[in-house]
C-alpha cells in the first residue's frame, strides 16, 4: 500500500505525473494522470469511491484536485493595485477585522496571509494552519506582530515591504521639520480659537542651520537630500553607512557625540534595537546645544519620553515634532503630547496614497514570488536547513554570528564598513564545506546590531549588497583529520578605525578569530593578541600593562557590582609588556564599574561588547 503522508510527497508526485486519469491499478495504490503545475498550486482533497483489487488487500489513496489556485487571505486593507496583482495568480479572500479565533479557523484553508500592523500572527495561527500556510506577507516594514520563531519552525516564509514608503516617510520628516520651525500647528490652533498672536509664534529659519541625521539608511539619506535643498548644513551618524555615499550628497559622517553636540536640529531615522533603545536620554540631552529641535519619524522607543519632557521644560530642547511614540496611541493625558512645544502626528510617516499603493504592490509581488518558489529578497526569517547540515555546523553558525557582532561593535563611529574578509581554516576539501550559511550568519552579526533588518540565508547577500558591504571569503587548507568541518573562522574589517586600538592587526584591519571548543564558540584572537574566552554573555576587552594583580583588581570591581565573571583570559606580547585581557561576564556592568576599570593606572584602553 502506498500512502501520501506529506505535502512534499504530494508536490513530488504532482510534478512527475503525466496523464489525466486517476485509478488504482495494482495492489499498491498509484496515482497517475496529474497535470504538471507549479509547486505552489493548492491541492484540494476530495472523496472518491473505489473497489478492492484483492479481497484481503486494503486499499487507500488520496485524490487531488489540480484545478484549484492557491488561496491568499488578506486580513487588513490593502491597496487595490496589490489586490489586483494577487487575483491574477490566486484566489483572494479579503476578510478584515478578524478575531484571533476567526483567523485561526480560516488559516487552515489558506496558503498565504497578508497583514499590516493590526493583526497578530501568533504561534496559534501557524499551528492552526496544519502546515498549509507557506507565506506571511507584512505590508510594511516592522514585523513585531509576527511570531518569527513559530513561522520558521512551521516552515513558513515571512516577507515584508521595506522600500515602498521611503519617500513618504522622508517627506513627513521634512514636513514636521518645517512645521516645527515655524510653529504651524500651534499658530493654526490659536487662529481657530479666535486669537491673533503674531508675536508669540515667531519661528526660526532653516537656512544655514546644522541638521544631524541619526541613521543614514534609505529614509535618513532622503531626508538629508531634501534638507540640503532647503539650505541646511547636514551631518549624519550611522556606524554602517559608507562615507563615499554620504559625500556624494554632500553629507559628512561624524561620531554620535559630535552629531548631537553640534546640531541645531536632529532628525531620527534609526531602527529600534537593544543598542538604540532610549538613545536620547538625560545623559545625551545634556550634551546637546541649548535650544536644539528634534524630529522623530522612526520608532518611539529611541527616545526616553520622560527625559524629553524634562529637557523641554528646561529649555535644552526648544521643540520636538513626533510621529511615533513608545506606546501607540499615547495616553490622552500624556505630558509629552500635551506639551506646548511639541507637534504630534498619529504615525503618518507612510500614510500617502502613493506609498500605500506602493506597499501593496511590493508585498503582493513578494508573496506571489514566494508561492512560486522564488527566493524572496525581503524574507525576514531563516529558511529550512537540512537537519544533518545544521547539526554539524550548529556551533560554527553561533560562532560566525558572534564574530560578526563582535567585529562591528569594534568599529568607531564616522567610518562606514565596506570591506569584510572571512577566512575559514579547514582540513576538508572545498567541495565538502558549504559556507553559505556561515557567511549569512556573519552578515547577520555585522548588520543586525545597528539595523532593523533581519538577515538570513535567503537575504544575506542581497542585504549586504544594498548596504554597500563587500564580503570576500578565503579558505585555508590544513593538514589533518576532516572530522570537524572547521578549525577556525577569522573576520577582518578593512579601512576603518576601531574603538579598541588593540583590535587592529599588524596589517591594519580589525581582526577577530574564533574556534569551537567542546561545542562552545570561543574568541581566540583579537588583533595581534591571542586570547581564549567563551563567547557567552557579554565581553570586556582591556589593554593593559602586564603586571601582577591586574586580574584581581578588575575582578574585584566587577564583584562589587555583582557582575559574575564566566571566563577570563590574558594574551600578551611578552612578560611585563602590553597585554589584552578578555573577560566574559553574565551581566552588564554599570557605568560606574566600567569607569573604575578605566581608571586603573595600568589599563590603557577598554571596551564593553554585547554579544
Amino acid at each position: 500500500m502506498s500512502t501520501l503522508t506529506s505535502f512534499g510527497d504530494i508536490q513530488k508526485m504532482a510534478a512527475s505525473a503525466s496523464s489525466t486519469s486517476l485509478k488504482p491499478s495494482t495492489p499498491s495504490t498509484t496515482i497517475s494522470g496529474l497535470r504538471r503545475r507549479p509547486l505552489s498550486t493548492t491541492f484540494g482533497v476530495t472523496t472518491l469511491s473505489f473497489r478492492r483489487l484483492h479481497r484481503d488487500q486494503p486499499c487507500r489513496f488520496v485524490v487531488l484536485s489540480m484545478d484549484a489556485k492557491p488561496t491568499i487571505l488578506v486580513a487588513e486593507k490593502l491597496g487595490e493595485a496589490g489586490v489586483k496583482l494577487l487575483k491574477e495568480f490566486a484566489n483572494v479572500d479579503c476578510s478584515y477585522n478578524l478575531s484571533p479565533e476567526e483567523l485561526c479557523t480560516k488559516i487552515s484553508l489558506c496558503d498565504a496571509l497578508i497583514v499590516r500592523s493590526g493583526t497578530k500572527v501568533s504561534r496559534e495561527v501557524f499551528e492552526s494552519s496544519a502546515g498549509r500556510l507557506k507565506v506571511v506577507g507584512r505590508a510594511g516594514v516592522g514585523i513585531d506582530n509576527v511570531d518569527l520563531a513559530a513561522a520558521t519552525e512551521h516552515g513558513c516564509l515571512v516577507v515584508n515591504a521595506p522600500t515602498a514608503n521611503t519617500v513618504a516617510a522622508a517627506e513627513h520628516g521634512i514636513a514636521l521639520l518645517t512645521a516645527m520651525a515655524r510653529n504651524i500647528a500651534q499658530a493654526d490652533a490659536s487662529v481657530k480659537a479666535g486669537k491673533w498672536l503674531r508675536s508669540k509664534y515667531v519661528g526660526v529659519s532653516l537656512v544655514g542651520k546644522t541638521l544631524a541625521v541619526l541613521g543614514f539608511g534609505k529614509v535618513g539619506s532622503e531626508v538629508a537630500r531634501r534638507a540640503k535643498g532647503l539650505g541646511m548644513h547636514v551631518i549624519a551618524h550611522d556606524p554602517y553607512a559608507p562615507a563615499d555615499r554620504a559625500r556624494a550628497i554632500g553629507v559628512e559622517l561624524v561620531s554620535f557625540d559630535e552629531a548631537i553636540a553640534s546640531a541645531d536640529f536632529i532628525s531620527l531615522h534609526m531602527p529600534l534595537t537593544a543598542s538604540t533603545s532610549k538613545v536620547l536620554n538625560d545623559e545625551t540631552f545634556a550634551k546637546m546645544k541649548k535650544g536644539v529641535r528634534i524630529v522623530n519619524v522612526a520608532r518611539g522607543g529611541v527616545i526616553d519620553e520622560e527625559a524629553l519632557v524634562k529637557a523641554l521644560d528646561a529649555g535644552i530642547v526648544a521643540q520636538a515634532a513626533l510621529d511615533v511614540f513608545t506606546v501607540e496611541p499615547p495616553a490622552k493625558d500624556s505630558k509629552l503630547v500635551q506639551h506646548e512645544n511639541v507637534t504630534a502626528t498619529p504615525h503618518l510617516g507612510a500614510s500617502t496614497m502613493e506609498a500605500q499603493e506602493g506597499v501593496a504592490i511590493e508585498i503582493a509581488e513578494a508573496v506571489v514570488g514566494a508561492l512560486k518558489g522564488e527566493l524572496a529578497a525581503t524574507a525576514v526569517n531563516a529558511p529550512m536547513v537540512p537537519a544533518q547540515v545544521l547539526t554539524e555546523l550548529k556551533p560554527f553558525v553561533a560562532l560566525s554570528e558572534k564574530l560578526g557582532r563582535l567585529a562591528v561593535q569594534l568599529v568607531a563611529g564616522g567610518t562606514g564598513v565596506k570591506t569584510v574578509k572571512v577566512t575559514y581554516a579547514s582540513a576538508r576539501a572545498p567541495d565538502d564545506l558549504d559556507t553559505r550559511l556561515l557567511r549569512a550568519m556573519i552578515t547577520k552579526g555585522l548588520i543586525e546590531p545597528i539595523s532593523s533588518v533581519f538577515v538570513n540565508l535567503v537575504n544575506a547577500d542581497f542585504t549586504a549588497k544594498q548596504r554597500g558591504l563587500r564580503i570576500t571569503e578565503e579558505r585555508v587548507f590544513l593538514d589533518g583529520s576532516p572530522e570537524s568541518p572547521l578549525e577556525l573562522i577569522q573576520v577582518q574589517i578593512a579601512n576603518v578605525e576601531s574603538k579598541f586600538a588593540s583590535a587592529i592587526s599588524d596589517s591594519g584591519e580589525i581582526k577577530v578569530e574564533g574556534r569551537v571548543k567542546d561545542g562552545i564558540p570561543h574568541l581566540t584572537r583579537v588583533g595581534s593578541f591571542e586570547v581564549d574566552v567563551s563567547l557567552e554573555g557579554s565581553l570586556i576587552l582591556c589593554r593593559q600593562v602586564d603586571q601582577p594583580g591586574m586580574i584581581g583588581k578588575v575582578g574585584s570591581i566587577l564583584a562589587e557590582d555583582n557582575v559574575n565573571v564566566s571566563f577570563m583570559s590574558v594574551g600578551r606580547i611578552a612578560p611585563r609588556k602590553q597585554a589584552v585581557m578578555a573577560i566574559g561576564v553574565d551581566e552588564e556592568p554599570s557605568k560606574q564599574a566600567l569607569k573604575k576599570i578605566g581608571e586603573i593606572p595600568a589599563v590603557e584602553e577598554f571596551v564593553y561588547l554585547k554579544l
